[in-house]
Parts: structure tokens; C-alpha cells; sequence
């Protein structure tokens, strides 16, 4: 294998593989980038059993020279650190004797060790007949919008993924750990013809987003019983999905309400942000809400350092009292999901879930489960 490849072009490749590299894996091959070079391009796979993500470089120009065809199994953490430090505009990448590897350029020349080959694990990055076709602006937005609400607690595996529906033309994307829900519902624009109900990896997804270039090219969804591949442009992206039934959060949104208020969402994060100022644990610091007629009182307590009261302008349709207690942490997310400049917050009563919504985007919903402080 023989090539000279421009530098940025290859950093971009190296840089989203190796995102798939785990240094903790039991298998050593697996901390490497799989180079695969042929008339048309280079290839580059990295997989650690979890996530796989592979890259085609197009031989486009003089971008890429290719001299001998073949392929490799590479250092990940070492020929990224190269080829990102190196400050030519070209590199050249030779394989000697099989093993050897040659990475050079005019006044620089590394020597690597490689693996062979056939020492790497056989992954499959199938497709399927019938793949679903989604924006890949959206898919993002998706991600960013609900990924958030789902646990980090491995004691539940389930609750670690995000829920993605798929029935008729209509995908719903639901994430909990089961002290809030966050969901989206799109409209695809092409009917799928089979019925989806798999649970992704929350990770797995935000690393998916973070490679994900500007294009505003549709992205793949290829799903199977045990895995899904994601295309988007010169991109494979699998991922395996975690297996169980996801809880049926349908139930828990409430059809009618006592009290909505709208308020402005920077404002209001803003002061709940100030209000738990006062608390030595951030992540569980209990707010409460005091609403009366169009006034919001916001308030904070915490016997070891002191008390905080805010007050904002609100509008208020039902004119009714409330008192009601949550986890600041969990609403200031909730409040971050939006893309409106307002926010309306539906009450069902002082121990019954707070919903989120807005006028700008109907179908996003935000549940956040009060707190009894007495």
C-alpha cells in the first residue's frame, strides 16, 4: 500500500474513526484504524464492538495519489497524533515488508509497527432494502432535544437509550430516566412500510451528531434486530441497540390542565440558574415555584448557607394559585431544548408532572416530575 493524500482530508477522516476506539478493549486489534486503499479511495474503519464508524476518502483531484493498493490495521492513538501534528500540506503513507509502515513527508519520516489484516475482527456494515429517510438537520435537532433526559444508571439499561417509534410516516423519539420525559415527533417524508420500536444508545447517538458534518444531504437509517447503521454522505455509522421494552411513557402526559403560564424562557432560566445558586449539591437542588395571578415567585433553601427569592412577570390564563417544588437541574435542561423565545408550562396540580411546550415547535414536550418537600 502506497499513497500521498492531503493532510486535512485524512485528519478529517482519522478524526471521526477514531471516535470508535477504546483504549480500555480487551482486544488489542481493536485499538487500531483499518486502512483500505483501492483505485477509488481510501477507507478508514474503527470499530470497539460497540460503535463502528467507517470513512470513505473519494480520490478526488490530486487530493489523493495512490501508487499500490492494500491495507493495514493502524495505531489509532499514534498515527492520529502524526498526521495531526505534521505541519505539511501532503503526507505519504508506504507499507514495507507487510507489517512496516512509513508515514513521511519532506522533512519528517515516522516508522510504526502495523497489524495485519486479517487479525481484524469481521464487522458488517449491511444495508437494508428498505432504509428510512430522514433530514439530517432534524435527526440532529432530535438528538440535541431529548438525549439529555436519559440515565446514566447502567442498573437500567433501557433507560440509557433513546426510544425511536416509527409507524406509518411518523417517527417519535422518547427519553426518560424516569424523573423526566422528553419527546419529539416528526413527520418523514415517505411512508415506512414496517413498524419500528428500538432503544439507541444515548451515547452512542451524541457521538453520531458530533461527526456529523453541515450537509444538508438525508441521512440512512438502516435498522435490524440487533443493530442499526446510520449513512450520512461519506459516512457508516452502526451502533447496536439495547434489547427490552422500553416503558410506555404515553401515560404519564396529562390531557388537561389547572393552570398554564408563559414566560420567557431566557428570563426564567436565568432565575432558576440564580436560585440554585444556594445549595452545596447542584445536581439535586430543589426549587420552588409560587405562582400568583401574573406573578412567578421563585424560591431556594438551604439550612447550611441561606434562602434566595426571585420574581418574574408571567401570563397567567387560569389566574390561579400554585405552590409546586422540582429539581432545577432537570427544568433548566428542559428549558434548553426549546428554540423559542417563549415557553408555556401546563400544572395539573402541586404533585402531578409540569409539562413544557411551545408555540414554534408543537411537537416537542418536556415533562419534569415535582418534588414534595413536605
Amino acid at each position: 500500500m502506497k499513497l500521498k493524500i492531503k493532510k486535512d482530508l485524512l485528519l478529517d477522516g482519522l478524526t471521526k474513526v477514531s471516535k470508535a476506539i477504546s483504549t480500555k478493549n480487551l482486544v488489542p486489534v481493536l485499538a487500531g484504524i483499518k486502512f483500505e486503499l483501492d483505485e477509488n479511495g481510501l477507507t478508514l474503519t474503527a470499530s470497539d464492538n460497540d460503535i463502528t464508524i467507517q470513512v470513505f476518502l473519494e480520490k478526488n483531484g490530486n487530493d489523493m495519489i495512490i501508487d499500490h493498493v492494500g491495507s493495514i490495521i493502524i495505531q489509532g492513538k499514534y498515527i492520529l497524533d502524526i498526521v495531526r501534528k505534521l505541519p505539511d500540506e501532503f503526507i505519504n503513507i508506504e507499507v514495507v515488508d507487510d507489517l512496516k509502515i512509513i508515514i513521511y513527508t519532506e522533512n519528517s519520516e515516522f516508522n510504526l509497527n502495523g497489524i495485519s489484516k486479517s487479525e481484524y475482527p469481521n464487522i458488517t456494515l449491511e444495508s437494508s432494502k428498505n432504509p428510512i429517510l430522514v433530514d439530517s438537520r432534524i435527526f440532529r435537532s432530535i438528538i440535541n432535544q431529548t438525549s439529555f433526559a436519559s440515565s446514566n444508571d447502567e442498573a437500567r439499561p433501557i433507560l440509557t437509550g433513546l426510544n425511536f417509534k416509527i409507524l406509518g410516516n411518523t417517527l417519535e423519539c422518547n427519553s426518560t430516566d424516569s424523573y423526566r420525559l422528553a419527546r419529539k415527533i416528526i413527520q418523514l417524508e415517505q411512508t415506512v412500510e414496517d413498524n419500528y420500536n428500538i432503544v439507541i444508545p444515548s451515547k452512542n447517538l451524541l457521538e453520531f451528531i458530533k461527526i456529523m458534518n453541515d450537509s444538508s444531504e438525508k441521512l440512512e437509517l438502516h435498522v435490524f434486530n440487533n443493530k442499526i447503521l446510520i449513512k450520512f454522505c461519506n459516512l457508516l455509522f452502526q451502533s447496536r441497540l439495547i434489547s427490552g421494552t422500553y416503558p410506555n411513557t404515553s401515560n404519564l402526559l396529562p390531557d388537561e390542565f389547572i393552570l398554564n403560564i408563559k414566560a420567557n424562557i431566557a428570563d426564567l432560566y436565568n432565575v432558576i440558574d440564580r436560585a440554585s445558586i444556594l445549595t452545596s449539591d447542584k445536581e439535586k437542588n430543589i426549587v420552588t415555584f409560587e405562582i400568583n395571578t401574573n406573578t412567578l415567585y421563585v424560591r431556594s433553601s438551604s439550612a447550611e448557607i441561606g434562602r434566595v427569592e426571585e420574581k418574574m412577570s408571567i401570563e397567567n390564563d387560569g389566574h390561579e394559585s400554585l405552590k409546586i417544588s422540582f429539581v432545577a437541574k432537570y427544568m433548566m435542561e428542559a428549558l434548553k431544548s426549546f428554540e423559542d423565545s417563549t415557553v408555556k408550562i401546563s400544572f395539573v396540580g402541586e404533585v402531578k408532572p409540569i409539562i413544557l411546550s411551545s408555540e414554534k415547535d408543537e411537537n416537542l414536550t418536556q415533562l419534569v416530575l415535582p418534588i414534595r418537600t413536605y
